[in-house]
């Protein structure tokens, strides 16, 4: 059976298509013995061997989909070009997972890893649309004005938001702490969002997306989802969780 070659090394838990994209236009892909750079290029998984860095891969017999609350000083990538420590130094399993989106050096909270390639299309792709609820201490305290821009989407520089909300939770002499729904995931949105209110942020947390909650799990913990946060997730979260 014949299926696209970024497809397929989705599906053997190399990374995300797109990313497996990149890595084919970077050269870095051969099929049998012939480097493939053409995005278009299809292979029978059943005959041809494909090798990654001359590496031969292979379906990941094992799907799995785990949730980790990030703590701050981590990066949300599999390697770091600088070092620093990432969530896969907390995350030790045998199969090779990658994270669903990302989460800022800085920032805490909910972040989703997996080695099947079709859940993170599916959770990743701009036509689903999870909320992202975060919580947010930021200097000051916003006016009703400046938290209602949430609402018409705030101008960060080079883009224009979606309309989220923003809600005062607590209040603090020289500070704030808010709750903060957005749709996108762009970089650093909440950040620039709070920034471009007048509010820098102190501390980020994301405590939920979609229906997906960290509830009670402490930081730098992680477990494995339940059959019904998987089937959610596939779903493209339609179902109930």
């Amino acid at each position: 059976m014949e299926e696209r070659l970024q497809k397929y090394m989705a599906r053997c838990g190399i990374a995300s298509r797109r990313k497996c994209e990149e890595i084919i236009t970077s050269g870095r892909v051969k099929v049998n013995d012939k480097i493939v750079t053409e995005l278009g290029a299809k292979i029978n998984s059943e005959v041809d061997q494909v090798y990654v860095d001359g590496k031969l891969v292979k379906p990941e017999e094992k799907k799995v989909y785990i949730m980790l609350n990030k703590p701050e000083g981590y990066v949300s990538t599999v390697k770091d070009e600088k070092g620093r420590n990432t969530i896969l130094d907390l995350v030790k399993v045998e199969e090779r997972i990658y994270p669903i989106g990302r989460l800022d050096y800085d920032t805490s909270g909910l972040i989703l890893l997996t080695n099947d390639g079709e859940v993170y299309n599916k959770v990743i792709h701009p036509r689903v649309s999870m909320d992202k609820v975060y919580i947010a201490v930021v200097k000051g305290l916003p006016t009703k004005d400046e938290t209602d821009k949430f609402k018409k989407g705030i101008d960060i520089g080079d883009y224009i938001t979606a309309p989220g909300s923003c809600k005062i939770i607590k209040k603090f002499e020289n500070s704030s702490e808010l709750k903060i729904i957005i749709h996108e995931g762009k970089n650093r949105q909440v950040r620039r969002m709070c920034d471009a209110i007048g509010h820098p942020v102190i501390t980020l947390k994301r405590v939920s997306i979609g229906g997906l909650s960290l509830g009670d799990l402490p930081k730098g913990k992680w477990r494995f989802l339940s059959e019904k946060e998987i089937q959610y997730l596939k779903q493209g979260g339609e179902a109930n969780v």
